[in-house]
């Protein structure tokens, strides 16, 4: 992707216009349109079809959780990122539940902001920390409905053992196959074998796809 295209969605101006410069003072992004309601945000995506929508929780007349769910069903091309000041457990659930591709607080630090936004771009998901743990305690507690197939990180579903994970990571580095050898002092044979049932678990031709699938599944 050359550029990610975002609409921000926040009903205070001024949250908008902070993200918004921090955004615009970044290469390959470009905030294309803003929405200050919940109704607007749905227009905006439905005539620009951004990459990613950032959209805060409380707004008028829709809030984002709605805005959020129907993103999901109705324009499922479109990632959402969830940046919000609320950090309770009603709400991080409703936004999972929803479908939200991301959910960052509004405390964030500037280089977290923009990891969750190309990690959320990219088609993977990015919770911060204190979701992550609301998210697990959930799973924890046996509530599935919450740990929802929407959180595809939680769980490894093409079960790579450790090896092969650490090789994922050293081929994604550009690593060709006597260079993964030599670092982990294997053979180059074996490490032939294991880039090969890489690409067959992970149903992939190439290193693009595969890159493309480690980042959805968050498997490094």
């Amino acid at each position: 992707m050359d550029v990610i295209n975002v609409v921000l969605a926040d009903d205070h101006v001024l949250v908008r216009d902070g993200i918004k410069a921090l955004l615009e003072d970044q290469s390959g992004i470009v905030v294309i349109d803003e929405a200050s309601n919940g109704k607007e945000a749905l227009e905006v995506v439905k005539k620009n079809t951004p990459h990613v929508l950032i959209v805060d929780i409380r707004m008028p007349e829709m809030n984002g959780i709605e805005v959020v769910r129907e993103i999901t069903k109705s324009f499922k091309e479109v990632n959402t990122l969830v940046l919000s000041m609320h950090d309770s457990e009603e709400y991080v659930v409703q936004a999972i539940q929803a479908g939200a591709d991301g959910y960052l607080l509004k405390g964030a630090s500037k280089e977290e902001f923009l990891k969750a936004l190309h990690k959320v771009a990219s088609g993977g998901k990015y919770f911060t920390g204190d979701v992550s743990a609301i998210i697990m305690n959930n799973f924890v507690n046996g509530n599935a409905s919450v740990v929802s197939s929407n959180i595809k990180s939680i769980e490894d579903p093409f079960g790579l053992t450790k090896r092969e994970k650490q090789i994922l990571g050293l081929i994604l580095q550009f690593k060709n196959n006597k260079e993964i050898a030599d670092e982990l002092q294997i053979s180059k044979r074996t490490a032939e074998v294991h880039r090969f049932n890489l690409m067959k678990k992970l149903e992939v031709k190439n290193l693009m796809e595969l890159s493309n699938k480690a980042n959805e599944y968050q498997l490094v």
